[in-house]
């Protein structure tokens, strides 16, 4: 059996949102991938998971200093930039592992970017089925996060009030995906029903039973109207939120300095 980083586990709440749950199978495997796209090599990551981790590929020849600093906690001393950047990778593995066809933006290559933190464009077998907008917290207070932070985030996207930073994210990355025609696609997300929303948080024992992820998305349906297609959920439960992260970080890191050394050797 293949072990693979991130497995999920479905999970759905009546017709209010669905989504999964996510576990990690294999540590080393995930600190792999974290340094694969934190040295600049998404794709060859995204190929990874796509062929189920059998594929031999040698890092660059640089960029391992960038890379290092990624996956540093920085001069304030505070990881949640850091962590959140990690968890926007792991978000990222865990979109993959869906299955759904479509694109999937790479991550952000630094800590704090602004504006949307995902973004999917999936398609059925005629058409483009949905934009996913996608939010992804690393957060020690999920249900604080997702009702004053997240909520708000959708609405405005709902509204139309951040009609063209959707336009553009969704273009930029069909032109990068070598999709022919991206005006047409995004001509079709103004239309609501094209529009699908995901929320990724970390949760501790709080919210990792039944009753806890009802409270934790409470208010979805306010916030995003429609057919639960359009809501999608998904959390990652890690007991020690910051030193777990710091583990992984070391462990990505130490990936990057041993490929670097065999480079120079």
């Amino acid at each position: 059996m293949i072990i693979m980083a991130i497995a999920l586990t479905p999970v759905r709440e009546g017709e209010l949102w669905a989504g999964a749950t996510w576990t990690v199978e294999d540590e080393d495997v995930l600190a792999g991938l974290i340094a694969r796209v934190a040295i600049g090599q998404a794709r060859v990551a995204e190929r990874i998971l796509n062929e189920d981790g059998l594929i031999d590929v040698g890092y660059p020849m640089g960029g391992h200093e960038g890379a290092r600093k990624l996956l540093e906690v920085g001069p304030t001393g505070d990881p949640a930039h850091r962590d959140g950047w990690m968890f926007q990778v792991i978000s990222w593995i865990a979109a993959h592992r869906s299955g759904r066809p479509g694109v999937i933006r790479s991550p952000h290559m630094r800590h704090a970017d602004k504006g949307l933190d995902g973004l999917m464009v999936e398609f059925d077998d005629t058409e483009i089925a949905r934009v996913v907008i996608s939010e992804e917290k690393a957060t020690g207070n999920a249900r604080t996060m997702v009702r004053d932070r997240v909520w708000p985030e959708f609405r405005d996207f709902e509204t139309g009030r951040r009609d063209a930073e959707l336009n553009d994210g969704v273009s930029t990355l069909l032109a990068d995906g070598g999709y022919p025609n991206p005006d047409a696609v995004v001509a079709a997300i103004l239309w609501t029903e094209k529009r699908a929303y995901r929320v990724a948080v970390t949760i501790d024992d709080t919210h990792a039973s039944e009753k806890g992820l009802k409270a934790l998305y409470k208010g979805y349906e306010t916030a995003v109207s429609g057919e639960i297609g359009r809501r999608r959920a998904e959390t990652f439960q890690v007991q020690d939120l910051r030193p777990w992260f710091e583990s992984i970080a070391v462990k990505a890191t130490a990936i990057i300095n041993a490929e670097e050394a065999a480079i120079n050797v």
